[in-house]
C-alpha cells in the first residue's frame, strides 16, 4: 500500500513524552509563561457553570476494553488516582482481575492481544515517535521491550492469527529514512528481516502481506512523486510492475480476497476511474478488475470488513459522510445491523471488537451529545449488556448539537463542515463564534460526533465552526486537489465563507470571532490572523507551524523520501516563484501584521512541528510589545497527553476566550 505523509500534520491529542532534564530542554527557555501568569490567565474565566474542564477532559475511569481472540479474557484500560492508565486483564469465567502493563512516565500509546496468552503495547521514548512494541503474558509475566532500538520506530503491519506467536511489522533500523519488514517473535523479540529496502533515490513506501505472512507486493516510490506497485504471483516468483500511479492517485489493496480459489483476487481502493475512492475487486494475474463493488458520488469509500470464521465472507464496506456509513453485505451483517438500529435507535454504533468465533461483541455506542457507552452483545444468547459509560456524568440532554453544514465557497466549491450550536443561540441569543480548522491540512477531515472540545466550548455560550476545506480527504479528488498548492490562499478562503455562511444564519456576534487550531490548525490560526486581521477577535495557535522554510529544514528522516511529494503539494522552496508565495504565507515572516491577542501553545519535544515554530511567533510578537501568553510543556510532543497538561490548557484556553469574547 503507498505510504503518503500528505497528512503528516494530522493533529493527534493523545501523543505524550516523558520529561527532562533542565540541561536538556529544548527550545528558547526564557520564552515560557510562567505558572502563576498562566493561573491568572485561566482566572479571567468567572462565573458558575453546570460542567467543569475537568467533565469533558479528565480520562475515563475505564476505556479500551478488548476480548481475548477465544473471549475468555477481558481486558481494559482503568486510571489510578495519579492519572496513569494501567491495563487490567479480567477472567471471564472466575472473575479474576490482574495488572498486567503498569504505565509509568511514559504514556501506553495503544494496546491489543497477540494471540490468547499474551498481549502486545507501543510506547515511545518521551513523544519522539519513535515506538517501542512491548510484549506481556496475560499474567503479566514475561514482559518485553522486544525492539530495544534507540532511534527506531516500529510500525505494525500484520498480525498472523496461525502463527500466533508471530508478527509482521516494520522498522527503520538499519537506515532512519526508510522503513523494511521483519517478521518478529513476540515471545523472545527474535527477527527475521523479510525485505530490502536500499534504494534510498526510490524507496519502498508501502508493504503488502497476505494471512499467512508472504510478502505479495510492495510500492516503491519513483521520481520523488511517482509510485509503482510491484506483485509477484508466488514466492518463487519475480516481482513485476502492476500499477504505475502519482501522488495525486489511490490505488491501495485493502486486503486480499481469500473467499475465492483464485490466490490473486484483491479488494482495492481507488479513485483511478473514479472522482471518488471506490472499493473494486481486482485480479492481480490478469491485471484487470474483476468488478466494482461500491462507490459514493460525493464520499471516498474507507473500507472493507470480512470474516474470518466464514470462510472470509464479504460483510460490509464503510465510509464517512455526513456520519459514519456502514453498509451491511452479507447476512449475517445485515441481521446484526437491524438489530444494533432496534436497539440503539439513531445512535452510531461501531463494533470495536469480536471473538474469533463470532460469539461475543463489542460495540461502541455514541452520537454528538453522547460521550460514549460500551455494551457487550452475546450473540448466543441474542442479548445486550452495558459494560461502562465513559463519561456518566455529561447528561445528553445538557449537550449542545453539532449540526453538519454545507455552502458555496467564493469560487463554486461546495464546502461541507460542522457546526456546534448552544443552547443559548437556539434561544435566539446572538453568540460568539470559534472557527475550529482541522490538522492535515491534507488528507483528515472533521468527522460528526461527540468533540469534548466543541461542547466545552457551547457550555460557556460559545457557537464552533469545524469546516473541512478544500484539501481535506473524503470528498473524492478533485476537491482534495483543489487545495494543492493553497495553504495561506484559498484553504484560509474556505475558513472566511464558512463564517461568511454562520454569519447569515443569524445567531453570531459578529464582533466576537475567534479562531482556534492545533497542528497545521495552527498554521491556518495564525495565516488568519495574518490575512484577515479585521475578521477574528483573537487566536489560539496549539503546536502550530508558522515558519514554511524552517518547518521543511525540521523535517524527521523518515520524511526526507517525500520532500519532492511536498514541494508537489504543499510549496516548492528550491522555486522562486513558491519561495515568494511562501514568504507571504509563512506568518513568522508576516508577524507585523498580526493585531490580535494571541495564545501559542507547544509540546517542547514535538517532532513534528519543532518548537523554533512557536519561539519565533511569541519572541517576534513581543519584541513589538504584544502580550503573548505562552504555554510550554517539557513532557509534550505533538499535542498534550497528560492529563494534567491537557486540563490546565483548557482552562487557560477558556481564561483566554473569556477575556477576549466575554469582556
Amino acid at each position: 500500500m503507498k505510504k503518503s505523509i500528505l497528512n503528516f500534520l494530522a493533529f493527534a491529542i493523545f501523543t505524550g513524552m516523558a520529561a527532562q532534564e533542565k540541561t536538556d530542554l529544548p527550545g528558547n527557555t526564557s520564552l515560557p509563561s510562567s505558572k502563576q501568569e498562566l493561573e491568572k490567565l485561566a482566572a479571567q474565566e468567572k462565573g458558575s457553570y453546570k460542567y467543569s474542564v475537568e467533565d469533558y477532559f479528565k480520562k475515563p475511569m475505564q476505556s479500551s476494553f478488548k476480548f481475548s481472540p477465544d473471549g475468555k479474557f477481558f481486558s481494559y484500560m482503568e486510571k489510578d488516582n495519579n492519572g496513569k492508565r494501567h491495563v487490567y486483564v479480567k477472567n471471564t469465567t472466575t472473575d479474576k482481575v490482574t495488572r498486567v502493563i503498569e504505565e509509568g512516565k511514559d504514556l501506553v500509546r495503544g494496546y491489543g492481544w497477540a494471540n490468547n496468552n499474551r498481549l502486545i503495547y507501543i510506547m515511545d521514548n518521551g513523544g519522539n515517535e519513535n515506538f517501542h512494541l512491548f510484549a506481556v503474558n496475560l499474567d503479566g509475566a514475561n514482559q518485553k521491550d522486544l525492539t530495544p532500538f534507540d532511534g527506531v520506530r516500529v510500525n505494525i503491519l500484520n498480525g498472523l492469527k496461525d502463527q500466533k506467536d508471530y508478527m509482521i511489522i516494520e522498522m527503520n533500523k538499519d537506515n532512519p529514512q526508510v522503513f523494511e519488514p521483519y517478521k518478529i517473535n513476540i515471545n523472545t523479540g527474535e527477527l527475521e528481516k523479510l525485505f530490502e529496502n536500499t534504494d534510498l533515490s526510490n524507496p519502498i513506501s508501502g508493504y503488502d502481506f497476505d494471512k499467512d505472512g508472504n510478502l505479495k507486493a510492495y510500492t516503491q516510490q519513483q521520481n520523488g512523486t511517482d509510485y509503482v506497485l510491484y506483485y509477484r504471483l508466488g514466492n518463487d516468483k519475480p516481482f513485476k510492475k502492476a500499477k504505475e500511479t502519482n501522488w495525486q492517485q489511490q490505488f491501495a489493496i485493502l486486503e486480499f480476497n481469500y473467499a475465492t480459489p483464485n490466490p490473486h483476487d484483491a479488494y482495492v481502493l481507488t479513485n483511478l476511474d473514479n472522482n471518488t475512492k471506490e472499493i473494486v475487486l481486482y485480479d492481480f494475474e490478469k491485471g484487470k478488475t474483476i468488478k466494482k463493488i461500491f462507490s459514493n458520488d460525493t464520499y471516498d469509500l474507507s473500507g472493507t470488513e470480512t470474516s474470518r470464521k466464514r470462510g472470509y465472507e464479504l460483510d460490509a464496506y464503510y465510509y464517512t459522510g455526513e456520519k459514519s456509513e456502514v453498509i451491511p453485505v452479507s447476512e449475517t451483517y445485515k441481521k446484526l445491523y437491524k438489530k444494533f438500529k432496534k436497539q440503539f435507535g439513531d445512535k452510531e454504533v461501531a463494533i470495536t471488537n469480536v471473538t474469533d468465533d463470532e460469539d461475543k461483541y463489542l460495540l461502541y455506542v455514541g452520537s454528538d451529545k453522547l460521550y460514549g457507552i460500551y455494551y457487550f452483545y452475546d450473540a448466543e444468547k441474542d442479548t445486550f449488556k452495558e459494560i461502562f459509560n465513559l463519561m456518566p456524568n455529561l447528561k445528553e440532554e445538557d449537550m449542545a448539537e453539532m449540526r453538519p453544514v454545507k455552502f458555496t465557497s467564493r469560487d463554486g466549491l461546495t464546502v461541507y463542515g460542522y457546526l456546534t450550536i448552544p443552547n443559548e443561540a437556539k434561544n435566539g441569543k446572538k453568540v460568539p463564534l470559534i472557527v475550529n480548522p482541522h490538522g492535515g491540512p491534507y488528507g483528515p477531515r472533521d468527522t460528526w460526533g461527540f468533540n469534548p472540545e466543541t461542547q466545552l466550548f457551547a457550555s460557556r455560550g460559545y457557537a464552533t465552526l469545524q469546516v473541512n476545506y478544500r484539501g481535506s480527504g473524503g470528498y473524492g479528488k478533485e476537491f482534495y486537489l483543489a487545495g494543492n498548492k493553497q495553504i495561506g490562499r484559498k484553504m484560509l478562503n474556505d475558513l472566511e465563507d464558512g463564517v461568511a455562511y454562520v454569519k447569515s444564519l443569524g445567531m453570531i456576534d459578529d464582533s466576537k470571532i475567534a479562531i482556534y487550531g492545533g497542528s497545521y490548525g495552527g498554521l491556518a490560526t495564525l495565516g488568519s490572523l495574518v490575512k484577515t486581521p479585521v475578521l477574528y477577535t483573537c487566536g489560539v495557535d496549539y503546536v502550530g507551524v508558522s515558519n514554511l522554510f524552517t518547518f521543511f529544514k525540521s523535517f524527521p528522516p523518515y520524511w526526507k523520501p517525500y520532500l519532492k511529494q511536498v514541494y508537489a503539494q504543499w510549496y516548492d522552496e528550491t522555486s522562486q516563484t513558491d519561495i515568494e508565495i511562501m514568504k507571504q504565507v509563512s506568518p513568522a515572516l508576516n508577524v507585523d501584521k498580526i493585531t490580535k491577542p494571541l495564545f501559542v501553545v507547544q509540546g517542547a519535544n514535538d517532532p513534528r512541528v519543532n518548537i523554533n515554530e512557536s519561539d519565533q511567533v511569541v519572541e517576534n510578537l513581543r519584541k513589538r510589545g504584544f502580550d503573548v501568553p505562552y504555554m510550554v510543556k517539557y513532557n509534550e510532543g505533538h499535542g498534550f497527553g497528560h492529563e494534567d497538561n491537557r486540563l490546565e490548557l483548557y482552562k487557560c484556553m477558556m481564561g483566554f476566550f473569556a477575556k477576549h469574547l466575554k469582556q
